[in-house]
């Protein structure tokens, strides 16, 4: 349990319970998927509204921030059987990190590219709003092709999107994935989680720092936690973590880092 140090503050922070339920009710998968994720497009759908009652129409930037968006919490939905195996599922307790993040951080701070086009929309030109359109595509490409081929190899290794992949058998009895998505970088689908929040930002234009808090702050977040998931996959597979670092050098982008 991750709040368990003995450190009133942090065990409060991290969370006590892993996995608190009322009955087969679990809270912290409830928490991570409905309420934050659906009131986020709720408040992006306000914002979309309150600039067609501004403008009379509503711009470009603000169709594609909506639909980025929308799409990225439709595949959090339709995909929630991945979710089981994630970090916060998985290690995090549902402590203070868990429940601001997922109730308020979520919704009131992912909603600021719609909340700034209200009020300052760029009104970006269709090749423009197409070249962002493309990075949205690639990031999401990355995205959904790394973390589906990893759900069908748990799911089925023998299936035959996946039977063709190779893998290093841990003494703990589990495959590492080594080719692939998994085999260009550890860590590939956080690469593509990133490009897409970078297309977020980009619907905003260039002349303000303010709608690409998003970006710097989740590459903050995604390095810290591939620095937390490595140290503790290390402690979970010992030598063989090193053997599969050999093999798939590179943490987020191939040839590069």
């Amino acid at each position: 349990v991750g709040g368990d140090s003995g450190n009133p503050f942090y065990d409060f922070f991290m969370g006590r319970e892993l996995n608190p339920r009322w009955g087969s009710f679990d809270w912290k998968e409830f928490c991570e998927l409905r309420p934050g994720l659906i009131g986020w497009m709720i408040l992006n759908l306000a914002m979309m509204s309150k600039q067609y009652d501004r403008l009379g129409y509503v711009t470009g930037s603000m169709v594609l921030i909506n639909i980025f968006q929308g799409l990225y919490v439709w595949d959090a939905q339709y995909q929630e059987r991945a979710i089981l195996t994630t970090m916060d599922i998985t290690t995090d307790g549902f402590g203070f990190m868990l429940v601001f993040g997922d109730l308020a951080w979520v919704p009131f701070t992912y909603s600021l590219q719609a909340r700034y086009l209200v009020d300052h929309d760029p009104m970006l030109q269709w090749p423009a709003l197409a070249a962002i359109l493309g990075v949205n595509m690639i990031g999401y490409s990355i995205f959904r092709g790394a973390n589906g081929q990893k759900d069908q190899f748990r799911t089925d290794p023998n299936s035959p999107e996946v039977s063709h992949l190779t893998f290093l058998q841990t003494k703990r009895g589990t495959k590492l994935l080594t080719s692939g998505w998994w085999g260009m970088a550890r860590k590939i689908n956080y690469t593509g989680d990133w490009i897409m929040g970078l297309s977020w930002c980009m619907v905003c234009g260039f002349e303000s720092i303010v709608p690409y808090y998003y970006a710097i702050y989740f590459a903050i977040l995604l390095v810290h936690r591939s620095i937390r998931d490595d140290h503790m996959c290390q402690e979970k597979y010992g030598d063989d973590w090193g053997k599969y670092k050999a093999i798939v050098p590179y943490r987020f982008i191939p040839g590069i880092i």
